[in-house]
Formats: C-alpha cells, sequence, structure tokens
C-alpha cells in the first residue's frame, strides 16, 4: 500500500471519528437539555395558516387521553415525596405540562416572571433581578414597559422556558396588600397599558404571555377564602377594565384566574368573569390557566370558562375525562380548551422554534434594570433645591440604616429572583425544628448605596451608621454636610403589612436624624404607599421602590443629579390608615380543626372552605378617586412627582368628531433638560354619578431648557363612557364634560368643558 493511499485511509477514518464523536455530542446536549421535540411533518406546521387553523388540525389527530393531558399539570404533590425529583424534561419551573411528541405539540414549560425569571433553570439559573413592577409603573412609559417585558422574555427564552407567570395586573385597592410590589398601581388605563406593552414585548419573544391575577385579588391574608362583594357596573369601569385593555392590546396567550371568590363563585369557576366578560365581552382567544391550587371543581369550572388545571391533576385529569365520557362536559367544551392552549402555542411559534439555552446578555440586563429605576423612581419633596447634591461642594456624608453598605431591598414570593451570589444581608439560622420560611425573609440584591455614592462624592467623607439605634446615627449626622437615611418596607407574597408604617422603629430613626441635621434626605426602599409622620422635618424624600440589581447606582445618579428624575406615583400615598376605604385590613377567621389536618395523596390541592366576605363599597373609587369623592387630602397624590426642572402648562383646546382630543402646551421652565409627564382627567356629567375625575391619557415630554412643545392626547370614548349594568353595555352620558390638564391628578392648571 502506498504511503499517500495510507494516508488518505487515515484522513478519512479520522474524519469518520470525528462525526461519530460529533453526532453523539449533539445527542449528549439535546438529551441534556429537555424540552427538544422530534421534526414533526402534519399540516398544521405550515407556518402560513392561522393559529387557529393549525390548533384545529393538531385537535383532529389527538385522542381523548391526549387531550386531557394538556388541561392539567403533573399532579399537585409530584415534589413533595422525600428525594422526588422534576419529570425528566421539566426545567423544574414553576409549572410543567408535557407535550406529545408524535404531534410536535412542544413542553410547556413555565416560570414565574414577575419582575425577572425567579429560580433560573438546571442549566443556568443566572436572571436580570429588574426594579419592581411598582417602578416600571411609576415612569408612566410604556417604552419602559416594553423594554422591561422584552428582556424578561429573553431571558426565559435564555433558559429554555417558553411561558412566563407574570403580568400582575390587580388594582391597589388594599394599599397593605403584600404583592402590590408585583403590580401597576391603582388606575386601570395606566395598568392595563403598562401591563398590555409589558406582554406584548414578551411575546414578540417568543414566550407565552400571562396577564394575573384575575380577578380582584386585593389581599393577600385569606386570599382563598375572601368573597369580594362588589357590582358589575364597579367591577366593569375599574378592575376589568385594566384586563380589558391589558388583554386587547397585548393578545396575551393566557389569563391566570385567582384564589378568591367574587360575589360568591370561586374566580377560576366564576361564569360571568371567565365566560360572559373574558371569552365573550374581551374576545380574548387565548386559555385560562388557575393559579396554584385555585381550581374547586372539575365540571361547573370547566364549564365557567377554565381551560388548564395547575399544578395538578385533582379536577382536570381522571375526574375531567369520566365528566367528559358522561356527557357532563360536552367534547365541543373540551375541545375548546384544547384549541385555546395550542392556538396560544402557535401564535407566539412554539411549534416552529425549538427551545435552547444561551447566555444570558448580562450587561444588557444591567443597563434595563438601572433605567427602570431611573425612570422610576419618584421624588417626592425638595425643599430648597436641597437635590442634586453638589459632588464638589461636600465634604462629609452620613448614610444611614436599611442596609446600604451592602444592597438594596427586593419583594418576596413567587416574584422574587435569585440574587447574585446569595443574598447581600443573611438572614440568621431558624431555630431547631422550625418550619423553613426562605420565601418569607427579605432578600437583599448586591447593590451597595454606599459605595455607589462614594464613588460620586469623591472629596467627601463618608460614613455608614446602620441604625439601629437612633441617637448614635443622629449623633453621627450632627457633623455631616448632608444625612441621607435609608429606610425600607419588606413586602411578600402571602402576606400583608399589619399598616402603613415603617417597620422596627425607622420612623423614630428618622425624625432623630432630622432632628440632628437640617439637611436630611430619606430614601424610600418599599412596596407601595408608608405613612411619613417625620416628612415636614426632612428635606428631601425619593421614593425608589425594590429598584433592582442596579438600584444603588440609580439612586446615587438621581441624588447627584446626573439623571433628572421624571418618576411619577402610580399610587395615592395616604395620610394615615383612617382614610383608606377599609380603615381596618381584613383578615380571615381564626384557623379551625380542618385547617391544622394535613392533606394526603389524591384529596384537593385547596381544602379550607372558611368564607368571609369583603364589600367593595367604594365601588370604582379606587385610589385617587376615592380621595376625590370623599374630600380627603391625601399626603402625595396620584400621578405626583417633582423633578429638577420646572414645568407649565397654558393654551388648552378640545378638538372633536371621530378623533377626539385635547391639545395643550408644555414648557420647561428652567434652565435644565427634564421629562415631564402630563396628564388630562375627565369629569364626566353629573348624570353618571361619579362625583370624581379618570385619567385618560398622558404623554411624557423631554423637553429642553425654555423649550415650549404642543402636546396632542386622544380622548378615547371608551374612556370617557360608564357601564350600564342592565344593558351591559358601555354608553356616553349626555351632558357636560370637563377635561383637566396638569402634572398631577391634584395639580391640574388647565381645564375646558365640552359638551356630549
Amino acid at each position: 500500500m502506498s504511503s499517500s493511499r495510507h494516508a488518505l485511509i487515515n484522513v478519512l477514518m479520522l474524519l469518520a471519528l470525528l462525526l461519530v464523536v460529533a453526532l453523539v455530542s449533539a445527542t449528549r446536549v439535546r438529551a441534556q437539555f429537555p424540552g427538544q421535540q422530534p421534526k414533526v411533518e402534519g399540516p398544521w406546521m405550515d407556518k402560513t395558516l392561522s393559529p387557529d387553523k393549525r390548533a384545529d388540525l393538531v385537535i383532529s389527530q389527538m385522542t381523548l387521553d391526549e387531550k386531557i393531558s394538556l388541561l392539567h399539570g403533573l399532579g399537585s404533590r409530584m415534589f413533595e415525596s422525600p428525594g422526588s425529583q422534576p419529570p425528566t424534561r421539566s426545567l423544574g419551573g414553576a409549572g410543567y405540562i408535557p407535550g406529545i411528541p408524535r404531534l410536535g405539540i412542544p413542553d410547556l414549560q413555565m416560570a414565574d416572571a414577575a419582575v425577572g425569571v425567579r429560580h433560573g433553570s438546571v442549566f443556568g439559573r443566572y436572571s436580570t433581578a429588574l426594579p419592581s413592577g411598582a417602578s416600571e409603573a411609576s415612569s408612566w412609559d410604556l417604552k419602559v414597559a416594553h423594554e422591561y417585558g422584552a428582556l424578561i422574555g429573553q431571558e426565559l427564552r435564555d433558559q429554555g422556558f417558553n411561558m412566563s407567570l407574570g403580568g400582575g395586573i390587580d388594582l391597589i385597592r388594599e394599599p397593605r396588600n403584600g404583592r402590590i410590589f408585583e403590580y401597576k398601581g391603582e388606575d386601570p388605563i395606566l395598568a392595563g397599558k403598562l401591563v398590555g406593552e409589558e406582554m406584548k414585548a414578551e411575546q414578540e419573544q417568543g414566550v407565552i404571555g400571562d396577564i394575573k391575577h384575575y380577578a380582584l385579588n386585593d389581599q393577600e391574608n385569606g386570599r382563598s377564602f375572601v368573597n369580594v362583594k362588589i357590582d358589575k357596573r364597579a367591577m366593569r369601569e375599574s378592575d376589568l377594565l385594566a384586563f380589558e385593555i391589558g388583554v386587547k392590546n397585548s393578545g396575551a396567550g393566557a389569563v391566570m384566574c385567582s384564589y378568591n371568590l367574587v360575589n360568591g363563585d370561586y374566580a377560576c369557576e366564576n361564569s360571568y368573569l371567565l365566560h360572559d366578560v373574558l371569552k365573550k365581552d374581551f374576545g380574548f382567544q387565548g386559555f385560562v390557566l388557575s393559579d396554584w391550587g385555585a381550581t374547586h371543581s372539575t365540571v361547573k369550572a370547566a364549564m365557567a370558562g377554565l381551560d388548564l388545571e395547575m399544578p395538578g391533576d385533582d379536577f382536570f385529569g381522571d375526574a375531567l375525562q369520566k365528566a367528559v365520557e358522561s356527557g357532563e362536559v360536552p367534547t365541543s367544551r373540551l375541545d375548546d380548551m384544547v384549541h385555546r392552549i395550542l392556538r396560544s402555542e402557535f401564535a407566539v411559534g412554539l411549534f416552529d422554534e425549538q427551545l435552547g439555552r444561551r447566555v444570558p446578555d448580562i450587561f444588557k440586563g444591567f443597563a434595563v434594570a438601572r433605567s427602570v429605576a431611573e425612570q422610576g423612581s419618584v421624588l417626592l419633596k425638595n425643599t430648597h433645591g436641597q437635590l442634586p447634591l453638589s459632588a464638589s461642594r461636600l465634604r462629609s456624608i452620613t448614610v444611614i440604616g436599611s442596609h446600604a453598605d451592602v444592597g438594596v431591598l427586593s419583594g418576596g414570593g413567587s416574584a422574587q429572583v435569585d440574587p447574585p451570589g446569595g443574598n447581600a444581608v443573611p438572614p440568621p439560622p431558624p431555630a431547631a425544628g422550625a418550619p423553613r420560611t426562605d420565601d418569607r425573609n427579605p432578600v437583599w440584591f448586591p447593590s451597595s448605596p454606599l459605595k455607589a455614592i462614594r464613588a460620586k462624592a469623591t472629596n467627601a467623607k463618608v460614613e455608614y451608621n446602620a441604625g439601629i439605634d437612633p441617637v448614635a446615627a443622629a449623633n453621627l449626622a450632627r457633623g455631616s454636610d448632608i444625612a441621607i437615611v435609608f429606610v425600607n418596607q419588606p413586602a411578600s407574597e402571602g402576606r400583608d403589612e399589619p399598616s402603613l408604617s415603617l417597620p422596627d422603629n425607622q420612623d423614630a430613626l428618622v425624625s432623630a436624624v432630622a432632628a440632628a441635621n437640617p439637611h436630611t434626605i430619606v430614601v424610600l426602599e418599599t412596596g407601595g404607599p408608608v405613612t411619613m409622620p417625620w416628612v415636614d422635618s426632612v428635606s428631601a424624600v425619593l421614593e425608589a421602590w425594590y429598584p433592582g440589581i442596579k438600584g444603588a447606582e440609580a439612586i446615587a445618579s438621581i441624588l447627584f443629579g446626573d439623571v433628572n428624575p421624571s418618576g411619577k406615583l402610580p399610587m395615592t400615598f395616604p395620610r394615615s390608615e383612617a382614610d383608606l376605604p377599609h380603615p381596618q385590613l381584613a383578615d380571615q377567621p381564626a384557623p379551625g380543626p380542618d385547617d391544622l389536618k394535613p392533606m394526603s395523596p389524591g384529596e384537593p390541592f385547596q381544602t379550607n372552605t372558611r368564607k368571609f366576605d369583603i364589600d367593595d363599597n367604594e365601588g370604582p373609587k379606587v385610589g385617587y378617586k376615592w380621595y376625590d369623592a370623599e374630600g380627603k387630602e391625601p399626603l402625595f397624590p396620584f400621578g405626583y412627582g417633582l423633578s429638577y426642572a420646572s414645568f407649565s402648562y397654558s393654551h388648552i383646546e378640545v378638538k372633536l368628531g371621530q378623533s377626539p382630543a385635547v391639545t395643550f402646551t408644555v414648557k420647561n421652565t428652567s434652565v435644565r433638560a427634564g421629562a415631564e409627564i402630563a396628564e388630562a382627567y375627565v369629569e364626566l356629567p353629573q348624570a353618571a354619578g361619579e362625583p370624581f375625575k379618570r385619567l385618560v391619557a398622558w404623554d411624557k415630554v423631554q423637553l429642553a431648557p425654555g423649550e415650549a412643545r404642543t402636546v396632542t392626547l386622544a380622548l378615547d370614548p371608551h374612556y370617557l363612557s360608564i357601564f350600564d349594568a342592565d344593558k351591559d353595555e358601555w354608553e356616553l352620558v349626555p351632558g357636560d364634560y370637563k377635561v383637566l390638564v396638569g402634572g398631577s391628578s391634584r395639580e391640574t392648571p388647565l381645564s375646558m368643558t365640552f359638551s356630549q
């Protein structure tokens, strides 16, 4: 054999070996990454067909068992036994529904993702810890909402998930609610538009968007047993209007029904909510899934409009199959349930693009998180221009409290994003035999305000005091040019705050420091509103909410003027709890014997039947509308927020016709560039019976020093209408409508009346 021939054979053998290795490696990668489906040929794989047509083609090939398998999770107790492991293809997220490989139906991999992807997949746990939903809402900016949703959607895909469980939109009827940090404020139009943009952006990334908790999930205490009593008009003009806008603007593939009851029926088996309003009136084409354990029946829930039980199969497993076989649930309804799920999967491309793992763009995440925090922080007070601080003039600064030396606070529960490197403030070890409370311990992201302030104030001596002893903190602050006190209010799913007061004696801390130093600045890290008995004695207050992984840098940039604050409150800050519609926080009854009985396999996820009522007698008067109607003066009103620039309003004009609109001029009257959120409200005719104004439109206007700009805001007739419950329709009331324009719900220098 010639040497050249021998060399050729060796090369061919090497190439063959490399090919085998490559094939084995590829197979191993597929085996290691769950969710990959074999390619399937079928008419439903034609991308030119509509999602509805493709769904129908798949359903025509499915067996009854296969249909049932798509309508529930794998079982509510699949992880409860010691040493239990998630199913082979599950990513270990919040929810998982196996696909059907023979038909190319993908696995549905769900993840909690309210403010970032919670508990990342087994292939990479990192995800960006974004600022809270309240921070996003305070930007009043649909572009910010889009960036927020796009980042979450991208990082879901990076980790292999294809469905988000974010999208919280419950209006803030109860400001002590432990979850309001996830939500978008108290106004239905603002909240609806923001969540609609966020979910639209998530779906553009190829994941199913979810809007929740439908509906009137206003408190966490007793959330599984509380019966909200409210009339149809009030529902439609408040909470349900937010869902209507969000669903229609986003095309979201899923809506999650809530734990509570509404007018006597659980939300997840409430025919009025699910069938009459969501699917019929709103035209929702996606599927309704239950909150985890919020399913309570089979036939009633299915016929009312619930499509998917999560996380188990107590009601939509064997029980549903028997109900279909007996005719209690018609085959047409079963097919509709399956159709809605498949349609949503087709609509975002889950059949057409395999899940894959990618390294997240950490620096992009940092940039988005910081931008949201900067645009969402709200300057509440700034006496005598205390802010922005001058780094060149300051010689001494005292930073006090709230673990500002190491991190910023985040919200807990299912919205909790894993902090990179672990909790910056590790909780104390639990007592021997004590139950795990990981979800209840506050988590601090490693973003140090102290370090960020030192980086800005390079000429100053910056000292830190933990704030545990108010006297010691005040003594240190007394000798400083500036004292910056960080205070916090931890909040979490599963519990409401006992009051609106800052916990752990922080009010006394602020008062002591303010008495020692007249140049005291307070930075709030809270989930929602808090009372401020010290507000008159401090020089500045900045609401930073839960500001995310780049919160420290965002706070420092605002304090030192690198960023001009433009955020405005999406919720009212009351002076006291006595001003609330429900001054006493509604709580669930004391536990009974059945509540202490452990669940056993086969029992429904929720066994408790202790129900109690809450009368939402404020009706549509949510938030600022309540304060208007009741003549109460808030501490800080809805829509309020200061800037380092100043703005004036002039020249209002209302144009009617097919596209009614209000036009006015906003001018920057300062020497500094800034953004003003210009807000338009409308008072309805007296015959409407609503003694309050409604937010109907707004715009975020960027203005150079001295610049004036004409702003035109559409007056959508839907937002000017009332809901007639007897006619079951929206209508415009004849009479005089008053348009008010300005910088907050309580500062509207321009007004004009028109007749309809």
